[in-house]
């Protein structure tokens, strides 16, 4: 049947503006990190799309090397575009990245003008699009020239194959250095994407500060801690979780007890709010002025309806707060 989306997309989605640029993003964006690879169902995927966009989500967030099999993500999603969203291209963002290993060889990893640019064409193609609105470098590389880097970014932008230009993971040195280069060049830095969440908090140290300072949007992942944040894993480890699956981020080993017992307090504070754990973690990090928006994965529709009921309570008392501090400081 052909898709056609709810008239109310955007009746009830929070879209915040990208530092000082002139784009908004919605406070929940989908990332298809995990869940959307080859060896995923598409008609699954498919349904987790539609009802994104149903609920006001218009930035999909994809890597060149997310599946698995690597590249497989954005030939789920190009299928799905191409079948759904052609129509909408011009309501959507849709990201792509390139720094972490893609093929072998000298030529496909880290951040040379080489790699950057050869995976782009290559992500394009994949999801079959004339362009992507924002393109990352995906990691730091110790080795290139950051010149050389941010110089491939400024070339992409100028050849219309992305519109704007991102960074992830660069610490906040690295991110001041990279951003006057990008400045100077005339393509401006538009947004960082690093992990964030209650239970990795490093952004908080210079992060976060130097980009409202420099009007610079953040969009965080991983807020979740990979489900750790979630009421999944309070009484084990599921045999359909991510935890439970090969080739995933998230290893059985990870989840340690130390954490946990953390997690089901803060549940029981979720409680308390009428919110589930996912939502106050969602909700903590969204709170800081800096936090553009949280980018989730999901494995079904019903894990993107709760994610996106997160932004009918933002507001923590400073009780709420306190006490969140005293569960994670300890």
């Amino acid at each position: 049947m052909t898709y056609l989306p709810l008239k109310s997309r955007y009746d009830n989605m929070r879209y915040n503006r990208v530092g000082r640029s002139g784009l908004k993003l919605p406070a929940i964006s989908l990332g298809l990190w995990h869940n959307f690879g080859g060896v995923d169902v598409l008609e699954n995927c498919r349904a987790m799309l539609r009802r994104a966009f149903d609920l006001g989500i218009t930035h999909f967030d994809l890597a060149n090397n997310y599946g698995p099999p690597y590249g497989s993500a954005e030939e789920t999603f190009g299928q799905i575009f191409r079948k759904d969203f052609t129509t909408y291209r011009d309501e959507l963002i849709i990201s792509s990245k390139a720094g972490w290993d893609m093929w072998p060889g000298p030529y496909g990893d880290f951040g040379s003008r080489k790699y950057l640019i050869a995976s782009l064409d290559q992500s394009l193609k994949r999801m079959g699009l004339e362009y992507v609105d924002i393109f990352y470098h995906h990691r730091p590389d110790p080795e290139t020239p950051l010149e050389e880097t941010m110089g491939a970014l400024d070339s992409i932008v100028r050849s219309g194959k992305a519109l704007y230009a991102g960074i992830s993971m660069y610490p906040p040195d690295l991110t001041r250095r990279a951003v006057k280069i990008l400045r100077d060049l005339g393509t401006p830095c538009l947004i960082h994407q690093p992990n964030y969440s209650m239970l990795d908090r490093w952004v908080e140290d210079g992060l976060l500060q130097l980009l409202a300072e420099e009007g610079i949007g953040c969009i965080v992942f991983s807020p979740l801690e990979q489900g750790l944040l979630t009421n999944r894993y309070l009484k084990g480890i599921p045999i359909d979780s991510r935890a439970a699956k090969a080739n995933t981020a998230l290893d059985p080993e990870d989840i340690q007890e130390s954490q946990m017992a953390k997690v089901r307090k803060l549940s029981a504070l979720a409680q308390k709010r009428g919110q589930t754990m996912a939502q106050i973690a969602l909700g903590w990090v969204l709170r800081q002025p800096a936090v553009t928006s949280a980018l989730v994965g999901a494995s079904r529709v019903a894990q993107i309806e709760e994610s996106v009921a997160t932004l009918n309570k933002l507001d923590f008392s400073p009780e709420e707060l306190e006490a969140i501090e005293k569960i994670l400081s300890k």
